[in-house]
């Protein structure tokens, strides 16, 4: 079957099924004949019904939004007008209550996970397409941080909802490598065309992207790291605004250890995520055999610590190939 050559012929395609033809009218506000008028062209959408089209459809959303903004141009798929974006109050007293009742050992996860579902929800309101990621410093060695991480996640399709079980290591050639070891926010806005700072580790989906270090007390973390499936997302100030008071909040759910002094920040070269995903596939058996290793030498590790040593070993191994192949 030949590929579509304007958005009104995918659409028509689409609506020839009369079921999918009722649920999208339904969820757009407007009449089967009114779908029908846009793909004979006798008539024009609003911009509004066309970003709807899009959260409507998420399985077309490049190939539909492509089309579309072939035939108008000036179509954008989000409100200019967010200058209202802000973190509720009501928020802010939830997250405070958190981290004085939860304990030591659950804070970080319980304040990012409440936070990047916040987040998630106030950056992404049409489920247009993004990902949110708490990006972390791994633990330095010989006092130097030679890579990033990432810790956790959550995202909207095309993206699944939890992003942990994908996290990969980040390191000086990504967009979180430069806005850590800078310790200045960053963003690109259009990566097909951004070449300088694309991040080597770029996710299929992501068009446009956006990070903040997180910091205390002159020291950093890491840093929040915001992926969109559409270009120019981050252009509005008052969205950057937002994303800072995320990565400030998330600087609660860390131990003041866990900042470092920018001068230890030397992130070297990782592997492509096609190379490291190969080595973490036998992480949770490695995770086992640490367990049952230090229960024969008569030491104990709970999982969690377990795991850090797991990912001290892949960060070892990954630098070291990745000194082989350059």
């Amino acid at each position: 079957m030949d590929e579509p050559r304007t958005w009104r012929e995918l659409l028509g395609t689409i609506i020839s099924d009369t079921h999918e033809r009722q649920r999208l009218a339904e969820e757009l506000g407007v009449t089967p004949t009114t779908l029908g008028r846009w793909v004979s062209g006798a008539s024009d959408p609003r911009p509004q019904n066309l970003r709807l089209l899009l959260k409507a459809l998420p399985q077309y959303r490049e190939q539909l939004q492509e089309l579309i903004q072939a035939e108008f141009e000036d179509f954008v798929t989000a409100p200019s007008d967010d200058s209202s974006l802000e973190i509720p109050a009501a928020f802010y007293a939830r997250i405070f209550r958190a981290r004085a009742t939860t304990t030591e050992a659950m804070r970080y996860w319980s304040l990012s996970n409440l936070i990047l579902q916040q987040a998630l929800g106030q950056l992404d309101p049409d489920h247009m397409g993004m990902a949110v990621r708490v990006v972390r410093c791994m633990p330095p060695k010989e006092g130097k941080i030679r890579s990033l991480r990432e810790w956790l996640g959550l995202g909207t399709p095309p993206w699944g909802g939890e992003l942990e079980h994908k996290a990969m290591f980040l390191s000086a050639e990504s967009l979180s490598g430069y806005v850590v070891s800078s310790c200045r926010p960053n963003a690109i806005q259009n990566i097909d065309e951004e070449h300088s700072l694309i991040p080597a580790h770029r996710d299929p989906h992501e068009r446009s992207a956006a990070a903040h270090p997180i910091l205390y007390a002159g020291r950093v973390a890491g840093c929040f790291l915001v992926s969109s499936t559409q270009p120019y997302y981050f252009l509005s100030q008052a969205r950057l605004t937002l994303i800072q008071q995320y990565a400030d909040l998330l600087a609660l759910a860390f131990d003041p250890q866990e900042f470092y002094d920018p001068k230890d920040i030397e992130l070297r070269v990782m592997p492509d995520q096609s190379i490291q995903r190969q080595y973490f596939m036998q992480f949770r058996r490695r995770v086992s055999e640490v367990m049952m290793e230090a229960t024969r030498s008569g030491h104990s590790l709970n999982n969690l610590q377990a795991e850090q040593l797991v990912w001290q070993e892949l960060e070892d191994k990954l630098l070291e190939l990745s000194l082989r192949l350059n």
